[in-house]
């Protein structure tokens, strides 16, 4: 609804929307595309991922495979519950070499570092403690220990006391008992360092007489030549120190001829350590230092998995897991909770089904199957990880989309609706004319002037509209010198015929009719701005009329207003109809005339009256040139002639406008219709009961 303050009226102005509906419609469609592009890439993203993984996983089965199969590993298989405890006190692990050659220094370092069994201090010494996997190579435990000191001081043979010589303490706590053993260090023949043990000794008392060594504990030392520090003193130097133990109850279990080797509680069994200098200085390495750090942890195979993986190793043919290890948990990033649950629901191949890897590794302890088992929950995890990253850029496209969208709708779309409004309800104001002194409402374009196209269009309408109020007001003074001239000539044409209804308003005086009719003429254009309106707005004053005996009259009457050859035929009885004699009178006159005018010379012009139930019609025909098919329809407007000739000889197209005006105002119709060989008008009207 659209005011316009110079007509006091409001206007009800509509508006296309296609050109809205269009700008948004792009818009949203380019919003929807960017969420489609965003949301194809997340389907194919976590489609790839989901492969990646699947292949990732088989990869890694294979990496731990491969792991468990060297002698570190072989070394995780035989001791699966020592990966998990602590490192202190050592305690022995089961090789999976049959024994340690304890004898040869290179041998021994080789064993440890394959196997990879030494506890590790942080003064840089290593201690490995084990069990050869052979339980015919005896119930040996073997020692092997790598540590920095000064040149050791030998036991002299069949000296007593051992606390003058370096020397090696050793106890065994296994089952409630101890076994202490103290193994001095001595010098062989061949001029190499070995450790001499006795059994049942602690600290630096003395061996008693007759004590013999005991003959299947071995050990040898061997110190490098070089210095450690660059200092020249003290000199501390590497030191190897390599031994074996007879502990009793291996011993016993190998007598016992059982087939379960090592033990079942080897895993209690706790040794401790200590390498003891001349006298009471204190120990250059003790195995109880704390610091040390196993040789081999569930994390070394846990690097390898991802997070939520699942690693299992069983022995063939065990009902139970010898090794099961989990991922670590994968490092939190900020997940928006909204963008994971629509990964969660993005469709992908294989997302429902749980992805397993499997190998099967062959080793000196036996024969293992590996299970990795996945977690596709960590692809969802990271993708939504990623996708929340990127979210932000999602979010400034659409954002950018929406900002262009409300620029062109304020700074083009608004302007554009409001001008098409103002110019809209100028149009409807144009159509009303109903504006005071003859001028429309100015249209106020002042929110919409500006340098561009739309101000320069606005500024256009403007300047029209101001051409359009100049020419309606011309129009209005040219009406009102029409109005004035009507209103002349209907003053100075009045009083004459008064004077001329004096001499011939007795009844029987053929003049009386016409005068009559020209007195009704007058007052019907008198004081009216145009025929048209006059017309129109006139009022008819409706009687009985009988239509058989008007039409014979105005047959017989036709030859005193020039028209000759008017026949005549109806029903031969009254046909009562609802009228206004005058004005049906100027009907048959404009259609007598007008049938005249376009016969053919010499023919007649014929009058039918025919009755059809409630209605009674007139068929008024002439022979001549039919009616153009285009202007069929439009003969009965004003100011339209039936052909260029009439036009030319000053027809102003009015006769046919006043027939069917009159006939509305009666209830009745005419029509023109092309027929053979002429043009025939049908008048119908109301019949009387």
């Amino acid at each position: 609804m659209v005011s316009l303050p110079g007509l006091n009226l409001r206007l009800p102005v509509r508006v296309p929307f296609r050109l809205r509906i269009f700008f948004r419609g792009a818009f949203l469609l380019l919003a929807l595309a960017t969420l489609a592009l965003a949301l194809g890439v997340l389907v194919d993203e976590k489609q790839r991922g989901l492969r990646a993984y699947a292949d990732g996983l088989k990869k890694t089965a294979a990496q731990a495979a491969a792991r468990l199969r060297h002698p570190t590993g072989q070394l995780a298989l035989l001791n699966p519950g020592a990966a998990d405890g602590p490192a202190l006190p050592p305690r022995p692990l089961l090789l999976p070499f049959s024994a340690i050659d304890f004898d040869d220094r290179t041998k021994a370092r080789q064993a440890v570092e394959m196997a990879g069994c030494a506890l590790q201090y942080p003064s840089g010494a290593t201690l490995c403690v084990a069990v050869g996997s052979n339980p015919f190579a005896g119930g040996f435990a073997y020692v092997v220990a790598s540590l920095a000191s000064e040149d050791w001081v030998p036991h002299q043979p069949g000296d007593r006391d051992l606390a003058a010589a370096h020397r090696v303490a050793i106890e065994v706590e296994w089952r409630g008992q101890r076994w202490p053993w103290i193994a001095a260090y001595e010098l062989a023949a061949d001029g190499r360092g070995r450790l001499v043990g006795f059994d049942g000794f602690r600290g630096n008392a003395p061996v008693p007489n007759g004590t013999r060594a005991q003959r299947e504990f071995r050990g040898w030392v061997w110190q490098e030549g070089r210095c450690l520090e660059a200092a020249p003193a003290p000199c501390r130097r590497p030191t190897f120190v390599s031994f074996r133990i007879p502990v009793e109850p291996l011993r016993e279990a190998l007598a016992a001829g059982g087939t379960r080797w090592p033990p079942g509680d080897l895993a209690r069994m706790a040794l401790h350590l200590r390498v003891l200098p001349p006298r009471d200085g204190p120990p250059l390495f003790d195995s109880a230092e704390s610091g040390a750090t196993l040789p081999f942890t569930s994390a070394d195979l846990a690097s390898l998995l991802g997070p939520g993986e699942t690693l299992t190793v069983r022995r063939e043919g065990a009902g139970t897991d010898t090794l099961a290890v989990r991922g670590a948990r994968e490092t939190a990033e900020p997940i928006a909770p909204w963008i994971a649950r629509l990964i969660r629901q993005l469709p992908a191949d294989g997302a429902e089904v749980p992805m397993l890897a499997r190998e099967t590794t062959t080793t000196a302890a036996g024969r293992f199957d590996i299970e990795l088992r996945g977690d596709v929950r960590s692809v969802d995890q990271r993708l939504a990880a990623v996708a929340t990253r990127l979210s932000r850029f999602v979010g400034a496209m659409l954002a950018a989309v929406l900002v262009t969208w409300l620029a062109i709708e304020v700074r083009i779309i608004r302007r554009v609706t409001l001008l098409t409004k103002r110019a809209a309800a100028v149009s409807t104001g144009v159509k009303k004319d109903d504006g005071p002194d003859g001028e429309l409402a100015a249209l106020d374009l002042s929110d919409l002037r500006g340098g561009d196209e739309l101000g320069v269009l606005a500024q256009g309408l403007k300047d029209l509209l101001a051409r359009v109020n100049e020419d309606l007001r011309r129009g209005r003074i040219r009406a009102q010198q029409e109005q004035d001239m009507w209103h002349a000539v209907g003053h100075e044409i009045v009083s004459p015929l008064q004077s001329l209804m004096a001499l011939h308003g007795q009844p029987g005086d053929p003049a009386a009719r016409y005068i009559t009719r020209m007195q009704q003429a007058v007052r019907v254009l008198y004081g009216q701005a145009s025929p048209s309106e006059a017309f129109e707005s006139s009022a008819l004053s409706l009687k009985t009329l009988d239509l058989h005996a008007f039409l014979g009259d105005v047959a017989a009457n036709a030859v005193h207003i020039g028209i000759d050859g008017v026949d005549y035929e109806g029903p031969g009885q009254p046909v009562p109809v609802h009228a206004d004699e005058h004005a049906l009178e100027d009907v048959f006159a404009h259609l007598l005339r007008n049938a005249a005018r376009h016969r053919r010379p010499g023919t007649p012009v014929r009058l039918r009256l025919a009755g059809h139930g409630e209605l009674a019609s007139v068929s008024v025909h002439n022979q001549g040139e039919p009616i153009a098919d285009e202007l069929l329809d439009r003969i009965f407007d004003y100011g339209v002639s039936g052909s260029a000739a009439a036009a030319a000889e000053g027809q102003r197209g009015q006769g046919l406008f006043v027939a069917r005006t009159y006939l509305a105002k009666m209830g009745g119709s005419i029509t023109a219709a092309n027929v053979e060989g002429g043009v025939a008008f049908t008048l119908t009207l109301q019949r009387a009961a």
